[in-house]
């Protein structure tokens, strides 16, 4: 999932550019499980159609929790919870999942994408016009301060991705409570470096970066004699799974010099265990090919409208792309890659 939501944000800001308008993208970070209000949830679970006795149960579990804090012989006095859910139950993600469902964009300007308690508004500004955007970051305060949830302004960030050939222009600064927000060059979203000129340099260094570090565990367990598929197991487990996380996302558009990069430190692990490795160019096909027929088999998922097939009913039908940036974006490479295993 984290690399659908990503693949979105990139395809949005692909296509921003592909219009030649100037994009804002404004991330923020609330604390969420806690802030919980059970009868709130109730009252939207109902209007989601949940029957009463189903709503009840889940007030029910939310409310009055007895809860005391053990270190070691001595225990702290109980607190009676009635507000948020517990950490580290199953249901929380979900609960608070609910609870944000009419947590959306008010103009059409402007994106909200969410994953758990991690929110991203898009505004497409255009004209030098950003009275939507404000708007929209107006509104998203109000809905937070009427849904008991708080802001975390130190973790909130904007970044512009402005793609425009023109003049440099200014944008109005962002307050949230009185605090301008910190406007950034790059912001870690779902563990994806995103740039204000949309390259994946950054992020395929800090992958680089983090992969080799893991080449020294790699080599003490050859120099302990350990059989060579012990060793590629523990490549694919720790170091393969650090170069290729999200790669649907970045690879597309990588440099050459990024995925050479890259590619230096997998011959590296190549010559310590002693075997063949997958390039990552063929993993990204695969994965790509997983990923697009996992969509496609999913009418409810918001992109599935993208896969469309053509009148013979064996191919999907491509999207059109002005730029090469979008060209090489998730969801044409997607549908490229299905037809090609058509």
């Amino acid at each position: 999932m984290f690399s659908v939501h990503v693949s979105l944000l990139e395809t949005v800001l692909c296509e921003a550019q592909d219009r030649r308008q100037p994009l804002l993208r404004f991330s923020l970070y609330s604390s969420a499980f806690n802030t919980i209000i059970p009868s709130l949830l109730t009252t939207k679970l109902g209007d989601l159609g949940l029957h009463t006795s189903l709503c009840d149960w889940i007030s029910n579990f939310l409310t009055d929790r007895p809860q005391s804090v053990r270190v070691g012989n001595c225990a702290s006095s109980t607190l009676t919870l009635s507000t948020g859910a517990p950490q580290g139950c199953v249901l929380s993600p979900l609960f608070y999942s609910l609870y944000t469902y009419d947590c959306t964009a008010t103009s059409s300007f402007n994106i909200i994408v969410k994953f758990a308690d991690d929110t991203v508004v898009l505004g497409l500004i255009s004209d030098n016009d950003e009275r939507a955007y404000l708007e929209e970051i107006k509104h998203l305060e109000n809905w937070c301060q009427e849904n008991n949830l708080l802001l975390n302004c130190s973790k909130t960030k904007e970044l512009i991705v402005d793609c425009s050939k023109k003049q440099e222009r200014h944008y109005q600064p962002v307050r949230i409570s009185g605090t301008t927000v910190e406007r950034v060059d790059s912001f870690r979203y779902l563990g994806v470096h995103i740039s204000q000129d949309l390259s994946w340099s950054r992020h395929t260094n800090s992958l680089a970066k983090k992969a080799r570090q893991h080449l020294y565990h790699l080599r003490c367990l050859r120099d302990f004699r350990l059989p060579s598929e012990v060793l590629r197991n523990f490549y694919t487990c720790t170091i393969e799974s650090i170069l290729t996380g999200n790669i649907t996302v970045w690879f597309g558009n990588s440099t050459k010099q990024d995925r050479q990069a890259l590619q230096r430190v997998m011959r590296s692990a190549e010559r310590i265990t002693h075997t063949e490795l997958p390039d990552l160019q063929t993993i990204y096909y695969k994965r790509c090919q997983t990923k697009a027929r996992k969509i496609v088999k999913d009418p409810t998922h918001p992109n599935n409208r993208l896969f469309s097939l053509l009148r013979s009913g064996r191919r999907f039908r491509s999207l059109k792309t002005k730029t090469e940036r979008l060209k090489r974006s998730f969801f044409p490479q997607a549908i490229r890659a299905l037809n090609q295993g058509n």
